[in-house]
């Protein structure tokens, strides 16, 4: 049988930190920290529950940051 794949590393990063940045500052910061996806969504915006490694999440409103989360 073969063995699961690893998963890669995720940047050693605090999602918390990017709240209250500004929209494209915040993206701009997350890919340069490695991330491989940055998803900005509008409060309310109806989301898939599958854990993606390498994506950080933005919720946006007024085009600041007040919500992040992995996955």
């Amino acid at each position: 049988m073969a063995s699961l794949p690893t998963p890669p590393a995720q940047p050693d990063d605090a999602p918390e930190s990017y709240v209250g940045l500004g929209a494209d500052t915040a993206e701009q910061l997350a890919r340069t920290r490695g991330w491989d996806t940055v998803r900005a969504v509008a409060p309310g915006t109806f989301l898939t529950m599958e854990f993606r490694s390498g994506r950080i999440n933005f919720q946006v409103e007024d085009a600041t940051v007040t919500r992040c989360w992995v996955g």
